[in-house]
């Protein structure tokens, strides 16, 4: 993810395990329109979708790369 905040319309997010445990809406979304702080499970299936925003998450590498 970019270290520059961007607003809340990215449909497909991109996170690397450093992202790690994933949270909706991310440290670089604007939060002046965010809705409330929601932990996404992706470490299993390498996906997740926001249920607020509908923003669907990857983790590179894909399932299990979270772990070390």
């Amino acid at each position: 993810m970019s270290a520059q905040q961007t607003e809340n319309k990215q449909s497909e997010i991109e996170v690397t395990a450093a992202d790690l445990p994933l949270h909706c809406p991310t440290p670089a979304m604007l939060l002046w329109n965010a809705h409330p702080r929601v932990f996404l499970p992706i470490e299993k299936s390498g996906q997740a979708l926001c249920p607020y925003c509908g923003t669907h998450y990857t983790l590179k590498g894909g399932a299990g790369a979270a772990h070390h």
